[in-house]
């Protein structure tokens, strides 16, 4: 737990400093719980723990949400599909979740979102019958929010004829609606929220560290008391062993990779993850004229068309994938597939040069007998293959808090002793505390500081009330007030606090989920390497040869993501995206001494 005379926002300050002092914790201290795993789960896992008083780490390969937490429809959603398939009890879940993000715990981070379900063209006997049976969809989707979802936040769904569908939504094809009902659901920055998860955790206690790998289990007879990491920003160095009374692997889609490592004491894993690929198109707001989102239903799954600021996100498939997890790679049928789905109700087709970006992710479904990826259960399961490693996989990005303190609560009862229950549905992310009236008084936060009202709403939107140390280092060096070099959305100053504050090491981190430049832009943030690499170098004591590698190692992603998106199936998009190795254990040369000091 942190010292009392410790602000919270300092305490969860993941700066170099605080990863050299976690890094040490990590070899010298016995941990309650070690979590392995830095997406959404993980470290909705480590928050919970340390929120009960416990002894926490977290430990990450990559980046935090570098997997699955990054790349999904940046919705938090109770699921109308699930509704539909009468799954009832993850649709009371997952709108309780909602309403406790949206109200309480990141009203910062998800805000409502408007999206129409377009009732499609057919007889009028047909039109009555889909009305009646949307409409009572969204109904008790309403219902389910209000009764049990914790707190509405959402306004309430309207029924809308043909006309006033195109009035809301006017690249919808006449021809091709007769009408739509309108709802609204919650849209998230993922990778965002994950950062202010694991920084929240640290302002409790948890020594949370990215770059560092788990390569095997530590075992005293047929218990795990631990786990053998390897610091990838210091290659060199040899692993070392982080002991812990229970260890939780919250992996996704590498959750069978865990149990694999038991393997020479034939431990079975107790479930499967079976992996879906998701690819997500992004265009320019200009591409398609609308007010709201659309849910349209395609022959795999579900398609969303969102509104993301001044873009679109568009996805997403549902396939089977059993290539490289790091980095899943999306193919020119995956591209072809979504461009032909979504241009069935716009008026104005789009083409693929209408896309400024392209992302893939992995879901991590819980494997079962059907043939089909999209009939997978999207619940949850805690298993203990072996005592002392607890393994939780399945679900969705919505209910992690509830997955993260289910595997805690199983932790706390094989830890016996007089933990607390889980609190953090009461317990707001940094940023989040006196966020209304911040928000409130934007204008005057604007005047005070002299910038415009449209750069403090946006500071607002992804730091909540952190925003004030971000001004705080604009006023001490008014350079970083400057917009980033094609990219002028984003200011110098969130590059500089991304590496000061919230743990980014590498230039991807920051352009690729500290901000979301990477596919945002045309250019895929090439553009913006070099500026942003000067900045991050600044905070971080980069030399010329380090940002130099630095850039060079994005340009090469961008490259061979792009690539990868003009094969034409899985195998040689993935070939054509393994070209470029990950640049986690390229810093061997990076000086250890800048570390010693509070940047």
């Amino acid at each position: 737990m942190r010292s009392p005379s410790v602000s919270r926002y300092a305490a969860g300050r993941l700066s170099p400093i605080r990863r050299t002092a976690d890094l040490r914790r990590l070899r010298d201290e016995q941990f309650d719980v070690l979590v392995i795993g830095g997406g959404v789960t993980g470290a909705g896992a480590a928050l919970d723990a340390a929120s009960r008083g416990l002894r926490v780490a977290l430990v990450e390969a990559r980046d935090l949400a570098a997997g699955t937490s990054s790349r999904s429809s940046k919705l938090i959603h109770g699921g109308l599909r699930y509704l539909e398939q009468l799954e009832l009890h993850l649709v009371h879940e997952a709108l309780t979740e909602r309403g406790l993000l949206t109200s309480r715990l990141a009203p910062h981070l998800v805000r409502p979102v408007p999206i129409l379900v377009p009732l499609p063209a057919a007889s009028p006997p047909a039109r009555v019958w889909q009305r009646a049976y949307y409409g009572l969809g969204v109904a008790a989707y309403d219902v389910f929010a209000g009764v049990f979802g914790s707190g509405r936040g959402m306004p309430l769904h309207r029924h809308l004829t043909r006309d006033g569908a195109r009035h809301l939504f006017p690249s919808l094809r006449a021809d091709k609606i007769t009408g739509a009902i309108r709802y609204f659901d919650g849209q998230v920055d993922d990778a965002r929220l994950v950062v202010n998860l694991a920084r929240t955790a640290a302002s409790l206690g948890a020594a949370v560290v990215t770059s560092a790998r788990v390569t095997g289990f530590v075992r005293e007879a047929r218990e795990v008391v631990g786990v053998k990491v390897r610091d990838l920003e210091s290659p060199d160095s040899p692993e070392f062993e982080v002991r812990a009374r229970t260890v939780v692997a919250a992996t996704g889609v590498w959750s069978d990779d865990m149990s694999r490592m038991l393997r020479d004491v034939g431990v079975r894993p107790g479930l499967r993850v079976r992996a879906s690929k998701g690819v997500h198109l992004v265009v320019p707001r200009s591409a398609i004229t609308g007010e709201a989102g659309l849910i349209l239903r395609t022959p795999t799954s579900v398609l969303f068309v969102i509104p993301w600021g001044g873009h679109w996100i568009i996805g997403t498939t549902d396939t089977d994938w059993e290539l490289d997890r790091s980095h899943p790679a999306a193919s020119a049928r995956d591209i072809r597939y979504l461009l032909d789905q979504v241009n069935t109700v716009l008026d104005r087709p789009l083409t693929a040069d209408d896309i400024e970006g392209v992302y893939a992710g992995l879901r991590p479904l819980l494997s079962g007998e059907a043939d089909s990826t999209s009939k997978l259960s999207r619940e949850h399961a805690v298993v203990e293959p072996m005592l002392g490693l607890l393994l939780v996989a399945g679900g969705k990005y919505t209910t992690y808090r509830v997955m993260a303190a289910d595997v805690i609560d199983r932790a706390v009862r094989r830890l016996g002793g007089s933990a607390q229950p889980s609190r953090t549905d009461q317990l707001p992310l940094l940023g989040a505390d006196g966020f209304a009236a911040a928000w409130r008084d934007r204008l005057d936060i604007a005047r005070r500081h002299g910038v415009t009202a449209g750069v403090i709403e946006h500071l607002l939107e992804r730091y909540g009330t952190l925003t004030v140390h971000l001004l705080a280092m604009i006023e001490a060096d008014p350079a970083l007030a400057t917009p980033l070099a094609g990219a002028p959305e984003y200011l110098a100053a969130e590059v500089a606090y991304a590496a000061q504050a919230e743990g980014a090491l590498h230039l991807d981190d920051v352009l690729t989920r500290r901000t979301r430049i990477s596919f945002e832009t045309p250019h895929r943030g090439a553009d913006t390497a070099a500026h942003a690499a000067a900045v991050m170098g600044d905070a971080l004591g980069w030399d010329a040869a380090v940002r130099s590698r630095e850039i060079e190692h994005y340009l090469a992603r961008v490259e061979a993501e792009r690539q990868s998106q003009k094969m034409p199936d899985d195998l040689t998009a993935d070939a054509a995206r393994l070209g470029v190795p990950d640049v986690r254990g390229y810093a061997a040369d990076r000086g250890t001494d800048l570390l010693e000091v509070e940047l």
